[in-house]
């Protein structure tokens, strides 16, 4: 039964490592710290706190003006990362 359980688990580790496409100028912090890398609950609320103070993000690279957020973690999320609903973070910085 153990065995079971493990391979069960490994089964479903990369699903549950999985981190999806986030709008991070609509997404409240709950939903950026389950979807985004490296990205925890304080993060994610300086990510919302900036935003508020700021206005939406513009590109993607605004990120790193967020205390807390530096360029490894902006790389590793850089694909999950939308700015508006239709287009991926990709297309709206020119990489």
């Amino acid at each position: 039964m153990n065995r079971w359980i493990a391979a069960v688990i490994a089964a479903l580790a990369p699903c549950l490592l999985f981190a999806g496409p986030v709008n991070v100028n609509k997404a409240d912090a709950e939903t950026i710290a389950r979807e985004l890398q490296g990205i925890g609950p304080a993060k994610a609320r300086a990510i919302v706190d900036y935003r508020e103070s700021n206005g939406p993000f513009e590109a993607v690279d605004d990120l790193l003006k967020v205390k807390g957020i530096g360029p490894k973690v902006l790389e590793d999320n850089r694909k999950n990362i939308l700015l508006n609903d239709e287009e991926s973070s990709a297309s709206e910085t020119g990489s």
